[in-house]
């Protein structure tokens, strides 16, 4: 299979940006976030933005395996773009509002949405859908760090 490079780095792109824009609408409530109680298992702030690099990256690269597939589903991109849409509020919600009830309610409703894009692209392409599972366990840790912040604060 011969990469496709300019539909590889869109792919990633749309991933990356979305995480870039919403770190940037969200970046003074950092200092408001290191003064909450956290739970013990809460991984010093330094670790989110490495992190989250890595999971828009895997998610762009799984995008675009699904999107260059003879099988591709429209539906299973849709389902991809409500999720990013999702994850970019989440923060917003989370970080500059902070709701956290509503906030886990809504990383919920993402932790859904991941799974339902993990269900279609795994008809598409299995290496895609793999992609996606570090993505489903991070969100699921952040479930947890989520609902144990709204818990202490």
């Amino acid at each position: 299979m011969k990469i496709q490079w300019k539909k590889l780095i869109i792919c990633i792109a749309i991933a990356l940006i979305t995480g870039i824009v919403s770190a940037s609408l969200t970046q003074n409530s950092m200092e408001s976030f290191a003064s909450l109680n956290k739970p013990n298992l809460a991984p010093p702030g330094w670790l989110f933005p490495i992190v989250w690099n890595i999971l828009y990256i895997l998610m762009g690269i799984a995008s675009y395996l699904v999107l260059i597939s003879k099988k591709s589903n429209h539906n299973a991109l849709i389902v991809y773009i409500t999720q990013l849409i999702f994850n970019f509020f989440w923060s917003i919600i989370f970080f500059n509002f902070k709701q956290y009830l509503f906030a886990f309610i809504w990383l919920i409703l993402l932790w859904l949405l991941i799974l339902k894009t993990i269900m279609l692209f795994f008809q598409i392409s299995k290496p895609a859908s793999y992609l996606m599972y570090p993505y489903l366990l991070w969100i699921t840790f952040a479930g947890y760090l989520n609902l144990s912040i709204y818990l202490l604060n």
